[in-house]
């Protein structure tokens, strides 16, 4: 599949690109052949590859999921000029 000027024309707005006329022919010629490249790849049979996340088969490690800090809410809170139920109220500002 080729791509015409036209075509680069509204990718261009749509990329917000500013292309010269002197542009459009180079850039036609390279956006034709990345589409034509696609297409090449779309046609290659993927029936039998299991979809991956990643290439390399690695796991995640993961630090164990442990409280580290205790709850100081309320002695926080007691230079608030006012609280409740742990929560803090503030003037309504909209109406």
């Amino acid at each position: 599949m080729s791509l015409d000027k036209e075509q680069v024309q509204q990718i261009a707005v749509l990329a917000r690109l500013r292309l010269a006329d002197d542009e459009f022919a180079e850039t036609v010629d390279k956006l034709s052949r990345i589409v034509e490249f696609v297409d090449q790849l779309s046609q290659a049979d993927t029936s039998g590859v299991v979809p991956m996340a990643h290439p390399l088969d690695v796991a995640q490690r993961l630090r164990a999921d442990e409280v580290t800090e205790t709850d100081d809410r309320n002695h926080v809170q007691e230079n608030a000029p006012s609280t409740q139920d742990g929560l803090y109220l503030v003037p309504k500002v909209i109406e």
